[in-house]
């Protein structure tokens, strides 16, 4: 028995969160576009420095499609929040991204857009108050996915995409998790202890969900073994826990796979961070294969390189 106190977390005032002001509304996402004019935009772009690298980049995923090798994307919270959901979901249709993995904010953020169609509260506002992550709502559906994943003994992220299909999350058709469930795409979640406002509440197993997420750890590792073969990896605004989570799975695949390590990795974000860097541009790709670094806002970024996937990438169905 520990000498030290721990705070009773059934004492926590929740709020409800219809009531809750949020940031984010699904009105305001931005929409896909059609391939019209994609090709002579590309084409028409000077063949130096980043915009040669990012049409360097499309060739390849075009290329790993072509075998059927995966694109798999790797989405911080942040990607959600501002909007982009859609133009993922419309590359999972089209049969171009197999597969994604977050971080445990992103699966929140895709869940309240599920449910009430909005999401992000104001921080500075909430933690003044002790009401910043109280939303009831949130931290029970929660519980309820990672119960499901217990008893169905599923990964984390394929009983988020089976629960947000249910009829009662009216915007369900924006949910990258119901999307991917539906197109039978794999989903992976990595969460850390203590990162994000589910933990504030009583209702939160810490083992359950430990146990759901190490499956999809363990899934998104044997993705892996087919992307290290000529695939492509997309990280795209998380600066350390896929970054760090992705080196770990690439490391048992190259462990158990019997193959020349042979990948083509980038890192989309707003900043430089050392992690994604390291962990997903360089050290993957020296013996084999290729780290592109793009920086800018992801409102611009990730757009600009939906649509010229689309434009490069053409997939049998």
């Amino acid at each position: 028995m520990s000498r030290f106190q721990q705070i009773d977390l059934k004492k926590v005032r929740l709020v409800s969160l219809r009531r809750r002001q949020s940031k984010t509304e699904i009105g305001n996402f931005g929409k896909a576009l059609n391939m019209k004019g994609a090709d002579r935009f590309f084409t028409s772009l000077p063949r130096f420095l980043k915009a040669a690298e990012l049409q360097e980049f499309l060739k390849a995923v075009a290329v790993a499609r072509r075998k059927g090798r995966p694109f798999h994307l790797m989405l911080g919270a942040h990607v959600i929040k501002v909007g982009l959901s859609d133009l993922v979901i419309d590359l999972m249709n089209r049969q171009i991204v197999t597969g994604l993995s977050f971080n445990s904010a992103g699966l929140i953020h895709d869940l309240e857009l599920a449910f009430g169609g909005r999401t992000s509260e104001d921080v500075a506002a909430g933690l003044r108050d002790g009401s910043f992550g109280m939303a009831k709502e949130t931290g029970r559906m929660y519980a309820e996915i990672v119960r499901l994943a217990i008893e169905d003994e599923l990964g984390l992220g394929e009983a988020a995409g089976r629960f947000l299909n249910r009829p009662k999350f009216r915007f369900r058709k924006h949910s990258l998790f119901a999307a991917a469930e539906r197109l039978s795409l794999p989903t992976t979640v990595h969460l850390g202890i203590g990162t994000d406002i589910v933990h504030q509440h009583p209702v939160f197993d810490a083992a359950a969900a430990g146990e759901t997420s190490y499956r999809d750890f363990k899934i998104l590792a044997n993705i892996l073994l087919s992307a290290d073969r000529g695939g492509v990896v997309a990280n795209i605004g998380s600066a350390v826990i896929l970054p760090e989570v992705f080196l770990k799975a690439l490391t048992v695949a190259r462990n158990i796979g019997k193959h020349t390590p042979h990948i083509t990795t980038a890192n989309f974000d707003m900043i430089n961070h050392y992690r994604p860097a390291m962990n997903i541009v360089r050290r993957p790709t020296e013996t084999g294969g290729k780290g592109y670094n793009f920086i800018g806002h992801h409102e611009i970024m990730i757009p600009l390189m939906a649509w010229g996937l689309k434009s490069f990438v053409r997939v049998t169905k």
